[in-house]
């Protein structure tokens, strides 16, 4: 082999970790979403990421620049997810009310998430926490499934605007963990439906 040959050869397999960067990356951040799931934000280590997702401390730093950045990964990962699992959903041809509720049953089943979830989220309350803009652009993003015109829900003529309808359900949402983790016999996700049901108008997926 020529020493052009030899040095070409060692160039590809220095690039070959590098070639399939996306991939490695949605590793990376599943992996931390397992670690953030199982130990919570707090406690989750980088180096326990990267022995779940088979890379070095070294090179997991190599695509992300610390626990912040992957926090923020993961929580867009997760959202995708529902966005893509909801749109599937629809496809069905269930009905509005009940899409949320299917996409939250797999979160619901998990205790553990539940409450690494919940633990995030108010933490997240805090301006300087690094999910804070996440967590109040969620909101935004959810507004833009519900109709902006005024939705009556009572015969006394009481309206909810798109806004409300958010907040009204994001509050149910938490609300509903908080009951199923302190009795998991309970069915929260079928009042959930009968709550969306309430709120929600028929064209508003």
């Amino acid at each position: 082999m020529t020493s052009s040959t030899t040095d070409k050869s060692a160039a590809g397999q220095r690039r070959g970790p590098y070639a399939s960067t996306p991939a490695r990356r949605a590793e990376i951040v599943g992996a931390a979403l397992a670690s953030f799931a199982e130990h919570g934000y707090e406690r989750a280590s980088l180096r326990d990421i990267a022995a779940r997702a088979g890379v070095t401390h070294a090179a997991l730093l190599r695509h992300f620049s610390g626990k912040d950045e992957l926090l923020l990964a993961a929580l867009a990962q997760r959202e995708e997810h529902e966005e893509q699992l909801a749109a599937r959903i629809i496809e069905t041809g269930m009905s509005g009310p009940g899409v949320l509720s299917a996409v939250l049953r797999e979160e619901f089943s998990d205790p553990g998430y539940q409450r690494s979830w919940m633990a995030l989220a108010i933490a997240a309350t805090h301006p300087d926490h690094p999910a804070h803009d996440f967590f109040t652009g969620r909101r935004e993003r959810m507004r833009t499934r519900f109709h902006d015109g005024a939705l009556p829900t009572s015969r006394d003529s009481a309206h909810l605007s798109a806004d409300e309808k958010v907040t009204l359900v994001l509050a149910m949402i938490d609300g509903l963990r908080i009951q199923a983790l302190l009795d998991p016999s309970r069915k929260p996700l079928e009042l959930l439906e009968v709550f969306m049901g309430l709120v929600v108008d028929p064209e508003d997926h």
